[in-house]
């Protein structure tokens, strides 16, 4: 009886042991946290996860760091246009003024003669004025705009000097008007030469503006005469204003600027401009020498733009001039051929600057171009 109940009690023991084994693993089974039903662990996942988050930082936690505006970077400023360049002349403005009458002076052959002025940069202008006789033609008279050489300022009289050229010209039916320039005779301004400064070149461009706008003259049949810095003169005029229908030049001071360097010295007893003198020194120390700059010479010489010389031009040379150089002449024929435009030489054998041996045969040779070309016969 004894060993029944020992049994008994055993296995009472062990079923109690056994059941608060099985109590305490069920507590803790309550206690675990849920799982999710489903954990995506491949390799796409955990990279989309990856990317997902960064996105969402960078959304949220903006960064701190300032976005610069770069600085607009400055526009170079323009190197100033020389005033002697062609392009400077090419920009400026020549405005019509009134010609008006200060002076009746005494006929020509079959001419009217005045002293007239217009404005040029604010300055007035003298000129020599001759008008045909006879009734005016329905468009007006042509004209030719007469371009006079170098004569000391102070000397320089409106009424002297090229007497019999101007009148050649104007008793062949046109209108003459020769500039005296500035600071010349009763000119205001100062004179200052013209080929270390823009002045007379304005000034007789502004004198074709006040002839286009004259009543008695035909606006579409301007010419321009010139002897030899009025050679000069006449060269730039031409090529600044397309509006010059033809050109004449006697012994033209027309080299290029390295031309008048290397060609162009003084000689003792010449009648023209003196060739050194301030403004090569000036132009040399402010822009170096034609073989240190010679792109600045250039853009001053009228020889550089002669592929854009509309208007024929007629020259005249003697060989025994002694002020300007034939070569000059020659050299500018051969540069306007090889750019394509019209050009007529004539050399004078003997003759001297100012063609005194062969002044009617070179007169005429004028007039006929200038009826050819202005006149329209």
């Amino acid at each position: 009886m004894m060993e029944k109940q020992s049994s008994l009690t055993l296995r009472t023991i062990w079923f109690s042991s056994v059941l608060a084994i099985l109590l305490a693993v069920l507590s803790a089974a309550c206690s675990l946290p849920e799982l999710p039903e489903t954990v995506d662990d491949s390799t796409e996942g955990l990279v989309a996860a990856t990317t997902t988050s960064a996105t969402t930082t960078s959304t949220t936690q903006p960064s701190t760091t300032p976005s610069l505006t770069p600085s607009p970077t400055p526009s170079p400023t323009p190197t100033p246009l020389h005033p002697l360049s062609m392009q400077w002349l090419r920009q400026g403005e020549y405005p019509a003024s009134d010609i008006i009458i200060e002076e009746v002076l005494k006929s020509g052959a079959n001419y009217h003669r005045f002293i007239a002025s217009y404005r040029s940069q604010g300055l007035k202008i003298f000129a020599l004025l001759t008008l045909p006789y006879g009734e005016r033609p329905e468009t007006g008279w042509p004209v030719v705009v007469f371009n006079h050489g170098y004569i000391h300022p102070e000397q320089y009289r409106t009424t002297e000097r090229y007497v019999a050229y101007v009148n050649a010209i104007a008793r062949n039916g046109y209108i003459v008007f020769r500039p005296d320039y500035r600071g010349h005779g009763n000119s205001e301004g100062v004179a200052r030469g013209a080929y270390g400064n823009p002045d007379y070149v304005v000034d007789v461009l502004n004198a074709v503006s006040a002839m286009k706008a004259y009543e008695e003259a035909d606006p579409e049949r301007i010419g321009m005469w010139g002897h030899s810095m009025g050679g000069y003169i006449t060269l730039r005029a031409m090529l600044t204003d397309p509006d010059i229908k033809a050109g004449v030049i006697w012994a033209g001071v027309v080299g290029s600027y390295p031309d008048l360097f290397a060609r162009w010295t003084r000689r003792a007893g010449t009648s023209d401009r003196p060739r050194g003198g301030g403004w090569r020194t000036g132009l040399v120390e402010t822009y170096g020498t034609v073989e240190e700059n010679p792109k600045f010479w250039a853009s001053i010489s009228a020889n550089s733009f002669l592929d854009e010389l509309s208007a024929p031009l007629q020259l005249h040379h003697g060989t025994a001039d002694d002020s300007v150089p034939i070569e000059f002449s020659a050299t500018l024929f051969d540069q306007i051929l090889a750019a394509g435009g019209s050009v007529e030489f004539f050399t004078y054998q003997g003759d001297d600057h100012n063609l005194s041996k062969g002044f009617s045969a070179a007169m005429q040779r004028s007039i006929q171009f200038f009826d050819l070309h202005v006149k329209g016969q």
